[in-house]
């Protein structure tokens, strides 16, 4: 397991520094990655951004999985994925898909749009201006407040937020062609 070092953090807080680090240059992946490191003062080296870079718009921008859950997924998988071999029964790997299906099937939902895939939640925009870009700067702040939350509760650092990480009430939609 990754070593970190806080006692306290704000999944709002989180959510907050994702958004900013995607709209300040950041893909979804990257932010996630990098927000989820700095806030919990992560003990890895800053290559781990390096490594979910590929993962951003839906991988290799091939449209697939949306590259902030790719984020979220990495993230969780640096606290508590494994580096050994003990095969598909080893009760680490699979608690990690356990919190890795949480967050995936919490996104769906919480995205307005009841999907993961890229394609999906950005059909019909034009890729990386206006409605696009704010949708996928919430989908980047979703994904990492969410994983914060699993963080916190699976580690036991207090949450300092007096509520949880909430979904989009309505969908982002592309603008109406004319």
């Amino acid at each position: 397991m990754a070593k970190y070092s806080v006692e306290q953090v704000s999944p709002k807080a989180v959510q907050k520094h994702a958004e900013d680090l995607y709209k300040n240059g950041f893909f979804c992946c990257e932010a996630v990655m990098s927000a989820i490191r700095s806030d919990f003062n992560v003990d890895v080296p800053e290559e781990v951004i390096a490594l979910s870079s590929g993962m951003a718009i839906g991988a290799g921008r091939s449209g697939c999985m949306c590259g902030a859950l790719n984020g979220g997924i990495m993230a969780l998988s640096l606290f508590f994925g494994r580096t050994t071999q003990d095969g598909p029964k080893d009760p680490k790997v699979n608690y990690c898909m356990k919190l890795t299906h949480e967050l995936h099937d919490w996104f769906r939902d919480a995205n307005a749009k009841h999907a993961n895939c890229c394609r999906v939640l950005t059909g019909g925009f034009e890729m990386a201006e206006g409605e696009h870009k704010a949708q996928c700067i919430a989908f980047t702040g979703l994904c990492a407040g969410k994983v914060a939350e699993i963080l916190c509760r699976e580690l036991n650092i207090k949450n300092v937020d007096d509520g949880p990480i909430e979904g989009l009430k309505a969908p982002y939609l592309p603008p109406a062609k004319s």
